[in-house]
């Protein structure tokens, strides 16, 4: 039994309990897609400075849009046993509660034999470090989090829903 196929174990470790990127060589491409959400956390004045495009960097949204996305093409890079995805599509959404909380959706697509998890969770957390990164000048005590995974579909393991 190859250790991708054993539910509830950890698929990282050889034989030696060493680490290992995973052989998904024998798994079947599907369409695979993943949402993750995060939240920053902030002042309600750098909330309105953001939403009336007031910060000296520039389009804070626009630009925490491209770091995500290409956070999620670059997941590979950053996360040492992700294997590298083409991506079929990466979007991110910006929603607020009109008061203290920015709200950042990724959304990550392929067709694999992989799914797009971590991809979608990189995508969320780029965006949100890059929203602190152009307000820091205006607040350092921005909190990022939490930061999670709302849903999967695709691939062996079946879909999955947070209850969060």
């Amino acid at each position: 039994m190859s250790s991708e196929s054993q539910k509830g174990k950890l698929t990282h470790f050889n034989e030696q309990g060493r680490a290992q990127m995973v052989d998904i060589s024998g798994k079947q491409a599907t369409v695979r897609t993943a949402v993750a959400m995060t939240t920053v956390t902030m002042h309600p004045d750098t909330l309105q400075a953001i939403k009336e495009g007031k910060i000296n960097k520039g389009d804070v949204l626009a630009v925490a849009q491209i770091a995500g996305i290409q956070g999620a093409k670059r997941t590979s890079d950053w996360i040492p046993m992700c294997h590298p995805l083409p991506l079929t599509g990466v979007n991110l959404n910006f929603t607020d509660n009109g008061l203290n909380e920015l709200y950042i959706e990724a959304t990550a697509k392929t067709e694999g034999k992989t799914g797009v998890e971590m991809e979608a969770l990189t995508a969320a957390s780029a965006a949100a470090l890059t929203v602190y990164d152009m307000c820091k000048a205006l607040q350092k005590d921005m909190v990022i989090g939490p930061t999670l995974l709302r849903s999967k579909t695709g691939g062996k393991s079946g879909d999955y829903l947070s209850e969060f």
